[in-house]
């Protein structure tokens, strides 16, 4: 091999090693999962009881992040880097809400919880020369959808069980309970219709020698839409009468209240997720209103936001407006 022929030879080979150098960095970068900051940004108070957390909140990061994020009725917020941001980068967090003074956050890319305190405007508050309309006696209203059953009627039906008195048994298959008298027996059943379910069934003996029968194998399961009477007679010919009452199931609303908790000057309820038309009554300086809380949670007196709990149930947050406040 010729001297020219070598340098080649190391130059496709330095070559080939800087490709492959280059590919397994372009692998370990793609590998790699972006980073994404998250935390929950509160009201800033002294007193812990006070510090609600804030929706509605917009955290940037500049050209660092793949897009601003938004705090949820929580507070909480995921703010997402974009890929070549790693740990240890500088960073400035901006924090931004209509109704608090904004926060700008100097700080180094970590894997850590944000608990971001945000200071209300002054303008939050009614002016000294206007008064408080007092809003007090909160109760949520709401309603979910139960099965109910209605009585829709009864079902009546007699039967009679032939059989002549004082005939000795004589080891026969139908016997009186003590073997001694022949016996016979006879059955009546009703049916509810598609749908119909039976309550409240009984069978008795009505006419004849009642003392002399028995009712038996009875199949009087409550909830059925069908049933089954039998009666055993051992002396002579009984009437029995076989009746129940008819349900049909249907889907009714039913009404529920709850009783907010008012603590830190916010309002905060549950509800289940089932819950549908809600609506909070209130006494405005001493006059009762029935708000409406519709989708869009509005209320002319507060500032409402709702998020669903890991139990699938909802966590409603309201906070009185400027020139309200809770009694």
């Amino acid at each position: 091999m010729t001297r020219s022929h070598k340098i080649e030879a190391w130059i496709a080979l330095l070559v080939a090693v800087v490709v492959l150098i280059i590919t397994l960095a372009l692998i370990r970068w793609q590998r790699q999962k972006a980073i994404s900051l998250q935390g929950a940004i509160l009201v800033q108070d002294s007193d812990p009881r006070k510090q609600r957390p804030i929706a509605g909140v917009a955290i940037s990061a500049g050209d660092l992040a793949t897009s601003d994020a938004t705090s949820d009725s929580s507070g909480f917020f995921v703010l997402r880097l974009r890929k070549p941001i790693r740990k240890g980068h500088a960073i400035v967090l901006v924090f931004r809400h209509p109704q608090y003074h904004p926060l700008y956050l100097n700080d180094f890319v970590t894997s850590k919880i944000y608990v971001v305190h945000l200071v209300p405007l002054t303008g939050n508050t009614a002016p000294e020369n206007q008064p408080e309309v007092k809003v007090a006696n909160v109760r949520v209203r709401y309603t979910d959808k139960a099965m109910t059953e209605l009585n829709v009627g009864s079902a009546v039906k007699t039967f009679e069980v032939e059989n002549k008195g004082n005939v000795p048994c004589k080891g026969q298959s139908l016997c009186s309970p003590d073997g001694k008298w022949k016996a016979a027996v006879g059955s009546a059943t009703l049916d509810a219709g598609m749908g119909n379910a039976f309550r409240n069934a009984r069978a008795s003996c009505i006419a004849g020698p009642c003392p002399f029968t028995k009712i038996e194998a009875e199949r009087l399961s409550q909830g059925d839409q069908i049933i089954t009477a039998s009666a055993r007679d051992w002396s002579e010919t009984a009437t029995f009468l076989l009746e129940a009452e008819v349900f049909r199931p249907v889907m009714s609303q039913k009404e529920h209240w709850s009783y907010p908790v008012i603590f830190g000057g916010g309002l905060s309820f549950t509800l289940p997720s089932s819950a549908e038309s809600v609506s909070m009554k209130a006494d405005l300086d001493g006059q009762t209103i029935i708000f409406p809380l519709g989708p869009s949670l509005f209320l002319s007196w507060a500032t409402c936001n709702a998020a669903v709990n890991p139990d699938e149930g909802r966590i409603y947050r309201c906070t009185p407006k400027p020139g309200y406040r809770f009694q």
